[in-house]
């Protein structure tokens, strides 16, 4: 069983949803937890509830003075998880270019910011953890998900590349891409959502995942499958399932 007692986690995306219930696990588990995010009140409300040694440190993912003065504010880290988001579901025929930029910039450009500030140091060291989450909407392209789907493929695409510069460095790269998880973003869209899972389970997911030494885990199975195998489909099968607009 691994030993988590003692070790420096940032949770960047901790105030909401899923890096709320991740932050309580982290937590639990022995780990000090920096959590971050803009809203500073509630990210005190959060440090206040959990049980172990917290530091809540404010930051907006978008500013990057913001991002470099928490990074400095937080200092020497075990491990890094990215999980900041934002979400708007729309298609092309309705576009909100003010919110597509948004989402590509918490969801995707954030992490670039983020993630620059630590992995240099990690890799320096050669040691650390990095955790990003992804989607399964960023597998294939989707209708209705012109901002986030895009911005969670690059994000996907940008573990994937770590990952490659990194094995065998001491730095372990991992990525969780879990389905649809009962959030107030999620509150927004108006169309089934199969599997939906709670926020604590999808946590308890992300945590089992960073005690293993696989690279890559999607969730929740068997609606996971279909994401993963739906790369393989020739185009025509692929849109003809999901292409039909929003």
């Amino acid at each position: 069983m691994q030993d988590w007692a003692g070790r420096r986690y940032w949770l960047v995306g901790a105030s909401e949803g899923l890096g709320r219930a991740l932050a309580e696990v982290l937590s639990r588990a022995g780990i000090e937890v920096i959590v971050s995010a803009r809203n500073a009140e509630r990210l005190q409300e959060l440090a206040d509830s959990l049980p172990g040694k917290v530091q809540a440190v404010a930051m907006d993912v978008s500013d990057m003075a913001s991002v470099r003065a928490a990074a400095e504010a937080v200092g020497p880290l075990d491990g890094v998880i990215y999980l900041a988001g934002a979400y708007w579901p729309f298609p092309a025929q309705r576009w909100d270019p003010e919110q597509a930029a948004i989402m590509g910039d918490v969801n995707f450009t954030g992490a670039l910011r983020v993630l620059g500030c630590v992995v240099p140091a990690m890799a320096a060291a050669g040691r650390g953890h990095v955790v990003v989450v992804g989607s399964l909407s960023g597998f294939r392209g989707l209708p209705g998900s012109i901002g986030y789907g895009s911005a969670k493929a690059g994000l996907m695409h940008l573990a994937e590349s770590m990952h490659a510069d990194l094995r065998g460095s001491g730095v372990k790269v991992q990525l969780t891409n879990p389905g649809f998880i009962r959030t107030r973003l999620t509150e927004r869209n108006d169309f089934a959502m199969p599997q939906i899972m709670e926020p604590e389970d999808a946590a308890r997911r992300v945590f089992e995942h960073m005690q293993t030494d696989r690279f890559k885990t999607s969730f929740p199975s068997p609606f996971a499958w279909l994401f993963r195998g739906g790369q393989l489909l020739p185009d025509r099968l692929w849109y003809g399932m999901f292409g039909k607009g929003a």
